[in-house]
């Protein structure tokens, strides 16, 4: 440059550095080494940025297991795409979770993402939920709002338990992936949206599609990439891991809370029927009633600390008390923990846990008054019974 003045000028417009004239060839070798060990520099620090920010990411997975290394590769192989993605696996076995950790990986993780879990809006209010309403669209509806489809443009919706959409609302997504927008209930004027698809479900949809229960149609837009989650009881090595996580995060630095090895056994041993999400309850249950740092066997809920034999009651004859049992009492005590278990795995929602049992609505409601039982909650799917 001719004058500092011009050069101040192109520092300002982003120049790194720069020369006055008259200038020697040695001072344009010296800022040209300085020029490329910064470029350097700032690589380095941009990619180990880039290593921290995953590790966040990845951070509420836990898991090294062969299950889980393979997973993380899939998940970031997925990222670099923006294709419709399927997460499968059992309930409990983190599908969400896996939900953010493509998002949080791909080119759109600075714009929303968007959950919803289909199976807990009732019916005459999902589509409002999704595709947002105009107002006066129908009773109570005193403004227009905007829907989750919209609220994700730009970015990712996950739709957490994809087989429990009803089918007028099938037809609604499908829809909407082929034509990449949407129309508000009660609007006429159709919105486009930009947006990554991820669903889940614990259901096995090819079944659902036989049985005429979800659109082949969409079963096939959904399916793009497909991501199978292995349950707990196949990634046992992980156990000790999701302990110590599940430990840190209920415990403190002052107080800290430490698994004995006896306990720590019984984790690994059992077969996590609810997998991570039952893990994580049992940890939390137990360090409530602990009476130190450690948690015992002792400290274990009761379904941990029976033999395999006795959980399914094969064993029940060979441990037989000389005085008997009362049999009433101990087939009562399996059914309650049975009807429990169903309603736990249904949201509380009776009508689903009755035929998850193969029992009738009736059936279902007169065992849960006889064993005391409230699920809770107004029971939508009920309606009509």
């Amino acid at each position: 440059f001719s004058t500092t003045e011009e050069a101040v000028d192109a520092m300002k417009r982003g120049a790194y550095d720069y020369i006055t004239k008259p200038f020697k060839n040695e001072e344009i070798r010296l800022i040209i080494k300085n020029a490329l060990e910064r470029k350097a520099l700032r690589r380095e620090a941009l990619h180990k940025k880039e290593l921290a920010d995953r590790r966040s990411i990845y951070s509420s997975i836990v898991g090294s297991s062969q299950p889980m290394q393979n997973l993380y590769d899939m998940i970031g192989r997925v990222a670099a795409t923006k294709a419709t993605v399927l997460i499968t696996g059992e309930s409990g076995t983190g599908k969400e979770l896996v939900a953010k950790a493509i998002h949080g990986n791909s080119r759109q993780k600075d714009s929303p993402f968007v959950a919803i879990n289909c199976g807990a809006i009732p019916e005459n209010l999902l589509e409002s939920e999704l595709f947002g309403h105009e107002k006066g669209s129908f009773t109570g509806a005193g403004s227009a709002k905007t829907g989750l489809f919209e609220a994700a443009n730009g970015g990712t919706i996950f739709l957490d338990e994809i087989g429990e959409l009803p089918p007028m609302m099938q037809v609604k997504l499908l829809r909407v992936l082929q034509e990449r927008e949407v129309r508000r209930v009660g609007g006429t004027r159709d919105i486009p949206v930009d947006v990554r698809l991820i669903t889940a479900t614990n259901k096995e949809l090819e079944q659902e599609v036989a049985q005429s229960r979800f659109r082949e149609d969409l079963f096939y837009r959904v399916n793009v990439i497909r991501l199978d989650l292995p349950p707990l009881r196949a990634r046992k090595d992980d156990i000790p891991l999701l302990a110590e996580h599940f430990l840190k995060k209920i415990g403190s630095s002052e107080k800290p809370l430490t698994l004995s090895g006896a306990a720590l056994k019984r984790l690994v041993n059992y077969p996590w029927p609810g997998n991570i999400r039952e893990l994580e309850n049992v940890i939390e249950r137990s360090a409530i009633f602990v009476t130190g740092g450690e948690i015992r066997e002792e400290d274990l809920p009761p379904q941990l600390l029976r033999t395999r034999s006795e959980s399914d009651g094969r064993g029940v004859l060979d441990q037989l008390p000389v005085t008997g049992l009362d049999l009433d009492e101990y087939l009562g005590n399996i059914e309650k923990d049975i009807l429990l278990k169903a309603l736990e795995k249904t949201n509380g929602v009776r009508k689903k846990a009755a035929t998850l049992l193969k029992i009738s609505f009736r059936s279902m409601r007169y065992r849960l008054s006889k064993y005391g039982i409230d699920p809770g909650g107004d029971d939508e799917e009920s309606a009509g019974e």
